[in-house]
């Protein structure tokens, strides 16, 4: 999913749904637990949205109750996740959406980051309006239309414009280059958080109301309210290189995991399970809407989805 800036909060016990407004700074606070020699901890960053959510979640079920681990979670966003990991102020991150800065400067400059495999999950960003509409105007879904439409998008917030209503400005997020760069008759409006980017999109459908919105999968909500891609023009490997000129489409990315590399080589059966840890879109949907929609805590999503599914984790183990 996404991110740039943003800070981070405390280090918390036990994972609680999030809502991406950090405000603690890594650089000046570590988790008591990260890198402590000796000590049976692990310290996992979580990301903001649900999806992220659910992999700590059951990732640190298993740690605990399988192998015994006491388990830190600290909320951070994705590019200042890279510092704090690098740092060795937390020590795994499992659903990284893709930064080659950070990867080049820790991964292959530094050294100090290790790549632990991929999530398993395939991400994709993209331009979505509610299934009702597409099939009420059929061409909306290619943005060559979109001017045409942009009447029925128009809100408050984006004034004469149509809106495109995007997260959390954290997220990576190219949409306000692309408006510019398609020469589209929109206005980028941040809702702030997935949560609250959820509430607004669920009111709309509920009353059966356009929008035009950044969304990505893997996402619960699709289950929910039925949402179909704006077609934007194809990405093509680079077209997305310079920041502000992007007019391309989002790529689909396979998510990857990343460990502190001391943590990879020292972190025992932790970090080998880690490295293990890979499961399906499916998976993460499933635990995400217990989460998100069936308002369980994460703890209790994690435990639903253990005992339903140990022929899955049982591979993971060391």
């Amino acid at each position: 999913m996404r991110v740039r800036t943003t800070a981070i909060a405390a280090a918390v016990s036990s994972l609680a749904l999030l809502t991406g407004c950090g405000a603690a700074d890594m650089t000046k606070q570590a988790s008591p637990f990260a890198n402590a020699q000796g000590a049976k901890t692990v310290t996992l960053s979580v990301q903001s949205w649900v999806g992220a959510q659910s992999n700590v979640a059951v990732a640190q079920y298993l740690l605990e109750h399988e192998l015994g681990y006491r388990v830190d979670t600290v909320q951070v966003d994705e590019v200042p996740a890279w510092d704090a990991l690098s740092q060795g102020r937390v020590d795994a991150l499992l659903e990284d959406w893709g930064h080659p800065e950070q990867e080049q400067r820790y991964v292959k400059d530094k050294k100090t980051i290790a790549p632990a495999g991929e999530l398993g999950v395939t991400g994709h960003i993209g331009w979505f309006v509610p299934t009702y509409l597409a099939k009420q105007h059929p061409d909306i879904t290619n943005w060559k239309n979109l001017n045409k439409y942009a009447d029925l998008f128009r809100t408050p917030e984006s004034g004469s414009k149509g809106q495109l209503m995007d997260g959390s400005p954290s997220y990576v997020t190219n949409d306000k280059a692309l408006v510019k760069n398609l020469k589209l008759d929109y206005q980028v409006v941040f809702a702030g958080s997935e949560a609250a980017q959820i509430t607004q999109m669920k009111q709309f459908a509920k009353e059966k109301k356009p929008f035009l919105t950044y969304w990505y999968s893997p996402q619960w909500l699709f289950k929910k309210v039925p949402m179909t891609e704006v077609k934007l023009p194809a990405y093509k490997e680079g077209c997305d290189a310079d920041p502000e000129k992007v007019a391309c489409a989002y790529p689909h990315t396979p998510l990857q995991k990343y460990l502190n590399t001391d943590f990879a080589k020292n972190g025992g059966k932790a970090a080998a399970f880690l490295k293990k840890f890979k499961w399906t879109t499916g998976d993460q949907n499933e635990v995400s809407l217990l989460i998100a929609d069936k308002k369980m805590t994460p703890e209790d999503a994690a435990k639903k989805w253990v005992d339903s599914h140990k022929s899955t984790w049982k591979k993971w183990l060391p």
